[in-house]
């Protein structure tokens, strides 16, 4: 997000639960903290973001464990962002840990994903990565993009 802000990028927001997340993140831009929109709230709540051109998720989508609170997300995304938009998301991968920082995980590959957003996702891009943890272990991600239809 700081890249972004110094790139100039405009419409842009930061959803977290946390606030300490969202302090911190904004004060490492400083004056420019303005420049972005800061919502703290449950992905699965009453939130609105304006229609953007790009929505990502930095590895949030693999901690819905609750088929209803995927829908609950999906249906965010497919209010915020305009047709031919791109949806970046970041999740473990079939390999990848069932639980993470102590909380359950699901975990797809980039088709399985498609298959859980619906037909209005069509997948774009995929690229593996296999992260090193500061535990010593590695875990499997897919960073996949979507065009909204």
């Amino acid at each position: 997000m700081d890249e972004l802000v110094q790139r100039g990028a405009s419409c842009l927001t930061v959803l977290d639960i946390s606030a300490a997340g969202l302090d911190r993140a904004a004060g490492r831009l400083g004056s420019r903290r303005a420049e972005v929109s800061w919502i703290e709230a449950d992905v699965t709540t009453e939130w609105r973001v304006p229609i953007v051109d790009i929505w990502h998720d930095r590895a949030l989508f693999h901690f819905l464990t609750e088929r209803a609170d995927r829908a609950i997300y999906r249906d965010r995304v497919l209010q915020g962002l305009r047709p031919g938009g791109s949806f970046i998301v970041a999740t473990f991968g079939p390999d990848g840990p069932p639980k993470c920082s102590g909380l359950p995980t699901e975990r797809y590959s980039p088709e399985s994903l498609n298959q859980e957003l619906g037909a209005r996702f069509q997948l774009k891009d995929a690229i593996q990565e296999r992260h090193q943890t500061p535990f010593g272990t590695t875990q499997e991600f897919w960073y996949s993009r979507f065009e909204l239809v």
